[in-house]
């Protein structure tokens, strides 16, 4: 992807929105294996594609996943997380019925999450290049 394609172009802005997730498991519970992060993968891009987003990378281990994800600006997170979790936690559900449940709620997923922002250039960065912008006397 060239540099300038990474950028999404609406009507009246410029942006490129990228969040890093990390969703654990009920109870940090070991219940993923290659298959199963297949199928988390494979709901998180039917997910995005819905959403008008893109899954930059993801991995993880038995008891969380990690995600980075370009989104548009229209686009809440807490929404973006609330899709993610729920179409994964329905699939997965449906294909591996040996699955334990792991909650009464037959919850696969923690209820919390983290989020974080994520950008080509550190906070020091943006911020010497903020304060050069000052006006001339």
């Amino acid at each position: 992807m060239s540099v300038s394609n990474e950028y999404r172009r609406g009507r009246h802005s410029v942006t490129r929105l990228v969040t890093h997730l990390i969703f654990t498991t009920k109870y940090r519970r070991k219940v993923f294996d290659g298959d199963i992060m297949g199928q988390i993968r494979a709901s998180f891009e039917s997910a995005c594609e819905k959403l008008d987003c893109r899954i930059i990378e993801f991995d993880g281990e038995e008891d969380h996943v990690h995600v980075l994800v370009e989104y548009p600006p229209k686009l809440a997170i807490s929404v973006l997380v609330n899709n993610l979790k729920s179409t994964s936690s329905r699939r997965i559900r449906l294909l591996n019925g040996h699955i334990p449940r792991l909650s009464k709620s037959a919850a696969l997923w923690s209820r919390s999450y983290f989020a974080c922002s994520a950008g080509g250039a550190t906070i020091e960065t943006l911020k010497a290049y903020v304060e050069g912008q000052k006006t001339p006397d």
